[in-house]
C-alpha cells in the first residue's frame, strides 16, 4: 500500500553502526530503525541467541507458561519500578495496553468516571485509534473518523495548565520523557517531579510513554530515573529487542492486578523468540561500565553537535534532546527533510522530527569515534546546505 515515502535505499548487510545497500554502497546509521536497534546490526550476542531459540521453539500462544518471558519479566522488574510486566509486540500496543490498565484500575477502585488522559501537544504515542487520540495530530487524525474520547492536550511543560485541566473524569498523565516524534524535546525534570506530585495529590496515575526513551537511550536504563521518580505505570518497545519485534508494560501492582484473566490479551505477545531477544539485550545493556559509556560518548556527541551549530548559523540554531536522542534544530531557510537528504549524500542516515528538527537516535554501542566521524558527515551535509542557500536563483 502508498503507506511509506520510502527513500531509494535498500540494506542487504549491516554490523555495529554501519549499513551496506545492495549496490555496495556504506552508510553511517545514526537513525537505528527509529530508535530501534539499540545494541547496532548484527551483534553477535543478540544473533546467536535468536538463532538458538529459532531453532528450539518460537511461538507457542499465552496458553501456556513462556520461560524466556518469566525470565526477562523478572529482570525487567528487577530494573525498575515495577512488579509485572505484560509482553506485547509494538509500542502502539503497549500504549494501548496501558491506557486500558489506567482505566481499569480507576474502574475497580470505584471511579469509573474516571477514564480522561491528560496529554501534551507535540506528543506521539502511536497509530491505532486510541493511540492517535492521544497523540492528537490532526495530520495524522484526518480521514479515520470520530477521534476516540478522554483525551485533552496541554502545553507541553506548563505546569499551571496541568493543574487546571485536572478534573473529575481525570484518570492518567500521560507523557513521554523525551518527545522524540514532536520534536526530540526533554521534559524538564522539575516538571517531571512535579507532574509526579500531583498526580499524588490528586489520586490519579502518572503513565510514562517510554518506547523511545526507555531501554538505555538517556544514558540510563529509564529516562524518568534522571528525575528521581517513579511512574505507576509504564511502556516501552523499540529498543528493548534489539530490532526484534517487542513491547512491553510495566506496573506497579496496584495497577497490574486488575488486568485478570479475560481482560486484556495477545497472541504473539511475550513468544519466547521475542523474549529471548530482549534477554539477549538486557545481557548488553545492563554490563557493567555499558551505561556509563552511553552517557559519555552522548556527552561527546552533544558537544559536538553544539560546535557544529554555532559554525554552520546558516543551517543549524540549536541542539536538544537528551542521551543518544539528540536533534539538531534547523533554521527555517532549512527543511529537516532537505537536511536528511544532505547527510544520505554524505553516507549518514538520521530521521526527521517535528519543529524542523534532524533527529540523531544512533546505536548505544557507538565509540567516540563513530560519533567523530557522523559529526564530520553532518557538517558536509551542513556545508552542503549552505552552498545551496547561497547559490543564485535560476
Amino acid at each position: 500500500m502508498p503507506t511509506y515515502n520510502r527513500a531509494d535505499l535498500a540494506f542487504e548487510r549491516g554490523e555495529g553502526a554501519w549499513l551496506w545497500t545492495t549496490d555496495g554502497r556504506r552508510f553511517l546509521d545514526f537513525g537505528s530503525g527509529i530508535a530501534t536497534t539499540s545494541v547496532g546490526h548484527a551483534h553477535p550476542h543478540l544473533v546467536k541467541t535468536i538463532q538458538e531459540q529459532a531453532a528450539q521453539v518460537m511461538h507457542v500462544s499465552n496458553l501456556y507458561r513462556v520461560p524466556q518471558a518469566e525470565r526477562l519479566a523478572a529482570r525487567l522488574v528487577e530494573s525498575s519500578f515495577a512488579d509485572s510486566v505484560f509482553f506485547c509486540n509494538s509500542g502502539a500496543e503497549a500504549n494501548e495496553g496501558m491506557m486500558k490498565a489506567v482505566r481499569k484500575y480507576h474502574a475497580e477502585n470505584g471511579h469509573p468516571e474516571k477514564f480522561g488522559f491528560l496529554c501534551f501537544e507535540g506528543a506521539f504515542h502511536g497509530r491505532t485509534l486510541a493511540t492517535l487520540a492521544a497523540t492528537g495530530n490532526p495530520k495524522y487524525l484526518a480521514g479515520f473518523g470520530p477521534v476516540v474520547e478522554g483525551y485533552r492536550h496541554l502545553p507541553f511543560g506548563n505546569m499551571n495548565a496541568v493543574r487546571d485541566a485536572i478534573d473529575g473524569s481525570t484518570a492518567a498523565i500521560m507523557i513521554e520523557p523525551i518527545q522524540g516524534e514532536g520534536g526530540v524535546r526533554p521534559a524538564d525534570l522539575r516538571f517531571l517531579q512535579e507532574l509526579r506530585a500531583v498526580c499524588d495529590e490528586y489520586g490519579i496515575l502518572l503513565a510514562l510513554d517510554e518506547v523511545q526513551t526507555g531501554m538505555g537511550r538517556s544514558g540510563k536504563l529509564w529516562a524518568h530515573q534522571w528525575a528521581g521518580i517513579e511512574p505507576d505505570v509504564m511502556s516501552s518497545a523499540k529498543g528493548i529487542g534489539g530490532g526484534f519485534p517487542l513491547g512491553a508494560i510495566l506496573a506497579k501492582e496496584k495497577v497490574a492486578k486488575h488486568l485478570v484473566p479475560g481482560t486484556h490479551g495477545t497472541t504473539y505477545g511475550g513468544n519466547p523468540l521475542a523474549c529471548a531477544a530482549g534477554n539477549a539485550v538486557l545481557d548488553v545493556v545492563l554490563a557493567p561500565g555499558f551505561l556509563d559509556n552511553v552517557d559519555r560518548v552522548a556527552r561527546h556527541l552533544w558537544r559536538g553537535l553544539q560546535d557544529l551549530a554555532a559554525r554552520n548559523p546558516e543551517v543549524a540554531s540549536g541542539v536538544r534532546g537528551a542521551g543518544l536522542l539528540v536533534g539538531l534544530q534547523l533554521v527555517p531557510a532549512v527543511s529537516n527533510a532537505e537536511m536528511q537528504a544532505a547527510a544520505v549524500e554524505e553516507g549518514l542516515l538520521t530521521v526527521a522530527a517535528g519543529q524542523n528538527v534532524l533527529r540523531l537516535a544512533p546505536p548505544l554501542i557507538i565509540t567516540e569515534a563513530e560519533a567523530d566521524e557522523a559529526l564530520a558527515r553532518l557538517e558536509r551535509a551542513a556545508q552542503r546546505m549552505a552552498a545551496t542557500l547561497k547559490a543564485p536563483a535560476k
